[in-house]
């Protein structure tokens, strides 16, 4: 018997299960949100570096990263809350020919599906990025609408928001079940109770794979160990998210950011990959990231780091997210976000809104053809 029973119920109160919320109750859906942890965006949310772009090689993730970004840049003035919005941009940059190829392959694409980016020359680089290493620079692409928010303040702002409408949350609940008849999840079961639903949406995150079994629902999603860092503040160096997407031996794109505090946020893509879940911080991190991140741009040299962390990556085959309909005729998935989640998160939410509640619109039929389950995954994300 149970407790009681939604219109929704979402699995994982992270960086796209707390939006995807949000917009079910922001149309009048009942829904309830269930997560292990003790509050939203506990998981690999609180890991994320905090960079939002729609600066993507795939048009649906230009779609969803636009959209995405218009919650960031506008949630201030519409809704009260300082999420730490800084739109300072988003800049690739190229330094051999084959880079540079891949960018300019991809802007005609990126241009077509909205977004405002432009190729530019060395000169337009150094001019954007002061300060940045001029030898052997080619040029790159320039985003100026992308930027960057805190993801904690983000995620409570859109739980608190989503409470507001309605929406109910269950912390320090795990997950153990899902009740099938037929073609439909009935049910979801967690350590407190059962929870009776008209449709279920699988947004766990890296336990995903998990529950999506529950389901009877195999995914295409792996967990990958990421770390980044952050320094002591100092007075503005530079605008924009500098991307340098390059491989060197041991490491793949590398890319740093100012907050608005004067702290130089960095992350960097292991390669190869670091399979796993463990969250523990490594000796191998900085030694790997810092002669790159001083080579691009010399004036970091002399930064004190304050601290590191590291968080797990949702990867699947193609690095680009899973979403839609998948298995029972009312349960769907949000997952694989391969460390886009926050920044995709609000688009998400308000594509899955709209498809549950029979709104979808031609664009996010496209979305969702796109990022389906059975997709090819032959090609990979130029811009992951």
């Amino acid at each position: 018997m149970a407790a009681a029973n939604y219109d929704v119920i979402v699995v994982g109160a992270g960086s796209v299960g707390t939006p995807l919320a949000m917009s079910l109750a922001e149309k009048g859906i009942s829904v309830l949100c269930v997560d292990l942890k003790a509050s939203a965006g506990q998981g690999n949310n609180k890991c994320a570096i905090g960079g939002a772009r729609a600066t993507h090689g795939e048009p649906a993730k230009v779609v969803l990263g636009l959209r995405s970004l218009e919650v960031f840049r506008n949630w201030k003035e519409e809704h009260g809350d300082d999420i730490g919005w800084y739109q300072g941009g988003y800049t690739y940059v190229a330094y051999d020919s084959d880079t540079m190829d891949i960018f300019r392959s991809n802007v005609p694409k990126q241009q077509a599906a909205g977004l405002e980016i432009r190729l530019v020359d060395a000169a337009g680089i150094m001019d954007i990025v002061p300060g940045i290493n001029p030898q052997g620079l080619l040029g790159g692409t320039w985003s100026p609408r992308d930027g960057s928010a805190s993801p904690m303040t983000s995620c409570y702002a859109f739980h608190r928001r989503a409470m507001e409408l309605g929406a109910e949350f269950r912390f320090r609940e795990r997950v153990t079940g899902m009740e099938v008849s037929g073609d439909r999840v009935i049910a979801v079961i967690t350590g407190r109770g059962v929870y009776g639903c008209g449709a279920v949406v699988n947004c766990a995150g890296s336990f995903a794979v998990q529950a999506g079994r529950m389901a009877g629902v195999e995914l295409p999603v792996f967990p990958e160990s990421h770390e980044a860092g952050v320094t002591e503040p100092v007075k503005r160096l530079f605008d924009p998210m500098v991307v340098d997407i390059r491989k060197a031996p041991g490491s793949a794109n590398y890319y740093f950011y100012q907050h608005e505090t004067g702290q130089v946020v960095f992350c960097i893509t292991p390669d190869p990959p670091i399979p796993g879940t463990d969250t523990d911080e490594t000796s191998e991190f900085l030694p790997l990231v810092a002669p790159r991140m001083t080579g691009l741009y010399p004036r970091l040299a002399n930064l004190k780091v304050r601290r590191v962390w590291r968080g797990v990556y949702p990867m699947t085959p193609d690095g680009s997210p899973i979403l839609g309909s998948v298995g029972p005729d009312n349960h769907f998935v949000a997952v694989g976000m391969c460390g886009q989640g926050f920044m995709l998160g609000p688009g998400i939410g308000e594509v899955m809104a709209r498809s549950l509640s029979g709104e979808a619109t031609e664009e996010d039929r496209m979305v969702l053809h796109e990022l389906r389950l059975d997709r090819q995954f032959t090609s990979e994300e130029t811009l992951k």
